[in-house]
């Protein structure tokens, strides 16, 4: 199973981390250890060597059909499902490497850094690229987006993807996160949202 990531997908966000609206030429793609995922309630042990961590919430997608090269208008036969889940990401540390030009994969891939809520089939939503999301921290909603915003849809991206992975049944595909991301605290309660569905809940430790 490989977890795949996508960065600065939301201009909002982009402008957040790195004061513009810019849209990357093309996807950023980055991969996160099988060893990241956390799902099933399981809490979050925030690693307390890696300084500020930090929740994105995002729309995830699972491939159900193995491909290679996979043009865009084909892509919806590609991923079943979808759920919403959380990019863990050790900010402080990822900045460091940034402004050392070193991948950051050590700040977005530590353990249970890809948290994942309950699938949903697809075809209970007219259109995965009109969803709200939203994730609420101790009863409070602090971020919240919408699949429309996104700077590159999930059929182009599973499409640009395919070029240089084979998608595989059970891998995973992080879409990329809106603005208002912050951080997480022990005891913090995390309940994630699909429209007005919950599938992901889950405590800090």
């Amino acid at each position: 199973m490989k977890i795949f990531a996508i960065g600065m997908n939301y201009a909002m966000h982009n402008k957040e981390l790195h004061g513009t609206l810019l849209k990357p030429d093309e996807p950023v793609i980055f991969l996160k250890a099988d060893s990241s995922l956390l799902k099933d309630h399981k809490p979050f042990f925030i690693p307390d060597h890696l300084g500020r961590i930090e929740y994105e919430t995002e729309m995830v997608v699972r491939i159900c059909k193995l491909g290679k090269t996979v043009p865009v208008r084909f892509a919806p036969r590609y991923y079943d499902a979808v759920t919403v889940g959380i990019d863990f990401t050790a900010r402080e540390l990822q900045k460091r490497l940034s402004q050392k030009g070193q991948p950051w994969d050590l700040s977005k891939g530590f353990d249970g850094a890809a948290c994942l809520g309950e699938w949903v089939p697809k075809e209970k939503f007219l259109d995965i690229q009109a969803l709200h999301f939203h994730l609420d921290i101790n009863g409070k909603t602090v971020q919240q987006g919408c699949t429309a915003d996104m700077l590159y849809r999930v059929d182009e991206i599973i499409s640009y993807i395919s070029r240089f992975y084979t998608l595989k049944t059970g891998d995973i595909l992080y879409t990329g996160t809106p603005a208002g991301v912050g951080p997480v605290h022990v005891d913090d309660h995390l309940e994630g949202y699909l429209e007005d569905r919950k599938v992901l809940e889950f405590n800090c430790k």
